[in-house]
């Protein structure tokens, strides 16, 4: 009855808005987090027949850079009935990819089977093993119902609404030459000249626009970032920008259970050939000496990392990664700050970039609207799985059809009074609103507040964990040394969901309950809340700490209880105790001075090994959030010592740790807190 009900408003919504916007009348405004009658007019315009019945295709099209590196696209461009090209210029979107062209081919051959593609969305919408241990398939294939599969690929609607798209192989991938720089200063030089090239071409109207998941969303960001003037509008999905603290070695351990599956992933196959080349005579030699050079970029400082020794032998290319002071780290260090044209960032709060994904919404210095941020409660791979039904966003691609045909066709539709802010509430649902996670303030409007929870050794009776401890409204006043080792119940965590890009989600026993991994916790727990209680923003945890080495990995998560005892992680940081410096100039405190987001240097130039037995002080940042506290639900800190999968550190520093317990210990003159931003009344 809902999917009927929807299809009604989403034909009348079309045939009354339509008319308007293509006149050039204003759209009315979005409403909620589906936008209403408006997002429902957004939908129907990308679903109905549109202008052009066909695509014609150029394959491999050579693309030179400056340097003489030859690139490969796909051209898709809006045809006629007989496949003829348009002759109008059209907009053009660019999605510059490491994952080979050949996936998004085949990945796109669905959608150019007639009725296939839209069989196929149903389908996945509605296989739902929801209620079953394996639950968390049902998220994955809601994703793909959800445009995510679109946006990573090609969106053939877009195509034959009059837009040109371009897919393109980064040097050193796919079918392009060179040597893969994994989004250094040489492939962002890249991006900056195939977006000048494209928007030189004869079928391109030269306004540019990019599209993308992950990686592509990465490089939308670092381009917008670089101002070429032909770029006008960005939509990159799980994007990050903090690289090193997102990913490659968050808190200063290296991202082992992403990183070298990921590296062998590319790498494999950017080994594939360009069959059709050899069966026609023209087989690329220089692409082949250029991955006999080179391949299987980075893995060998990979390895290096994880088995040399002494750290001064590390191989270079690692270390420069962890040095803030190189060109290498510059690169992969964003800067939001410098991107002026509409940009709209589509996350998901146990995304691998996570930690990024507000702070580059934030750091845009464009109004609201001109500048949108989606969060949803997703993972990597399964953006986009909440998506396309009654009372929740539009599907992403429906969003980003909508906010092109704004900021590259000049359709008033709307789309710039949506959100901007739009979250889906961890124990809720979605909600709009002005802003979010703010650095260096409150949400004033909504009264939320920065509050400290202190950690007790007073028995919760909550847990099963190595000490089961309360987490307060006020010190309690006593003195206790609790101590937690390393272990392997991080195997079953959400942070190995996370860190697996979400490919361990489906186990809902892992991802969406903490009950295992706390086997192996130090946990303390809040009192239950009488009122609904929002956690909303920047999430900071201070611990006084004694190490039994020169270094410590230390770990911890804010969970969600709730009264039958599941505990569901709703953000999660880490940091080695050598690298606990803090940036302060990139840091964040609320009113009462506390960090809302001590971000560290992550460096080896600010390492400082810990001394045996002497207390440490370490302030750990975790991702902003938003969640909801139902009555009865309590809120948990939870403490570890170490983190694999998702984290190990580099040899020497892993040596540092002599895998040796850690002590948290407890002292109401240097205490252990959370702070937490809360709004609502918890009684706590």
């Amino acid at each position: 009855m809902k999917h009927a009900l929807r299809a009604v408003v989403a034909v009348v919504a079309s045939a009354l808005l339509v008319p308007f916007l293509a006149s050039g009348a204003v759209a009315a405004p979005p409403t909620g987090p589906d936008g209403g009658a408006a997002g429902a007019a957004w939908e129907a315009t990308h679903d109905a027949p549109q202008a052009y019945p066909r695509i014609h295709i150029q394959w491999d099209v050579p693309i030179t850079m400056s340097d003489g590196t030859v690139l490969k696209a796909n051209v898709y461009r809006p045809a006629d009935a007989s496949g003829r090209p348009a002759h109008t210029p059209t907009p053009t979107i660019v999605n510059l990819t490491p994952y080979t062209k050949l996936l998004a081919n085949l990945i796109d051959h669905s959608q150019s089977i007639p009725g296939l593609s839209d069989a196929l969305i149903q389908f996945f919408r509605q296989t739902d093993l929801t209620g079953t241990p394996f639950s968390g398939i049902t998220d994955l294939t809601k994703s793909f119902g959800g445009g995510h599969l679109r946006n990573f690929t090609v969106d053939r609607q877009l195509v034959k609404s009059g837009y040109t798209q371009l897919v393109i192989d980064v040097r050193g991938t796919g079918f392009s030459q060179g040597i893969w720089d994994i989004l250094g200063a040489r492939e962002q030089q890249d991006t900056i000249e195939v977006i000048e090239w494209a928007a030189r071409q004869p079928w391109s109207n030269g306004r540019i626009g990019m599209s993308g998941v992950s990686y592509s969303g990465i490089n939308q960001v670092q381009a917008a970032e670089k101002r070429p003037p032909a770029l006008q509008a960005i939509f990159p999905i799980v994007p990050g920008s903090d690289l090193v603290n997102d990913v490659l070695a968050p808190g200063g351990a290296l991202g082992t259970g992403f990183i070298p599956l990921w590296l062998t992933a590319v790498n494999g196959l950017g080994l594939i050939p360009d069959v059709a080349s050899i069966l026609s005579g023209q087989f690329d030699t220089t692409w082949l000496a250029d991955r006999q050079r080179d391949p299987f970029t980075f893995m060998d400082v990979l390895f290096n990392a994880m088995t040399t020794e002494n750290i001064e032998d590390v191989d270079p290319r690692a270390r420069d990664l962890l040095s803030g002071d190189s060109e290498t780290r510059r690169d992969w260090m964003g800067d939001p700050s410098r991107i002026r044209i509409p940009t709209f960032v589509v996350g998901g709060w146990h995304d691998l970039f996570s930690y990024s994904q507000p702070i580059i919404y934030n750091e845009i210095p464009v109004p609201p609207g001109q500048k949108q941020l989606l969060m949803g409660n997703t993972y990597h791979i399964n953006s986009g799985n909440e998506y396309g039904q009654p009372g929740l966003p539009p599907r992403l691609d429906v969003l980003q059809r909508a906010w092109f045909d704004k900021w590259l066709k000049d359709i008033d539709n709307g789309i710039d009074r949506f959100g901007p802010v739009t979250l889906r509430q961890q124990g809720g649902g979605w909600i709009t609103t002005d802003s979010f996670a703010e650095p260096a303030a409150e949400v004033d409007t909504q009264q939320t507040v920065h509050r400290r929870m202190y950690l007790s050794a007073v028995p919760s009776g909550t847990a099963n964990s190595v000490y089961d401890g309360s987490l307060s409204a006020d010190p309690t006043g006593e003195t206790a040394r609790l101590t937690v080792a390393p272990g392997l119940t991080g195997l079953c965590s959400n942070d190995a969901a996370q860190n697996t890009a979400g490919v361990l989600s489906v186990l809902d026993v892992c991802a969406k309950d903490s009950r295992i991994q706390e086997l192996n916790a130090l946990t303390f727990t809040s009192v239950p809340v009488v009122e609904p209680t929002t956690i909303s923003g920047q999430v900071a945890v201070r611990l006084n700490t004694v190490q039994d080495a020169a270094d410590g990995y230390w770990v911890v998560t804010v969970n969600d209880v709730a009264p039958d005892g599941r505990s569901s992680v709703l953000s999660s940081g880490q940091i080695l105790a050598s690298m606990r410096a803090i940036d302060e100039a990139n840091s964040t405190r609320s009113a009462s001075g506390d960090y809302t987001n001590p971000r560290p240097f992550t460096s080896l130039e600010h390492r400082q090994p810990t001394i045996p037995g002497v207390p440490t002080t370490l302030d750990i940042a975790l991702p902003a959030t938003e969640a909801i506290l139902q009555p009865g639900h309590r809120l948990r800190v939870d403490v570890y010592a170490g983190n694999f999968p998702k984290g190990l550190p580099i040899l020497p520093m892993l040596i540092d740790t002599g895998l040796r317990p850690e002590h948290l210990q407890l002292d109401p003159a240097q205490p252990s807190f959370v702070n937490i931003p809360v709004r609502g009344n918890p009684g706590w």
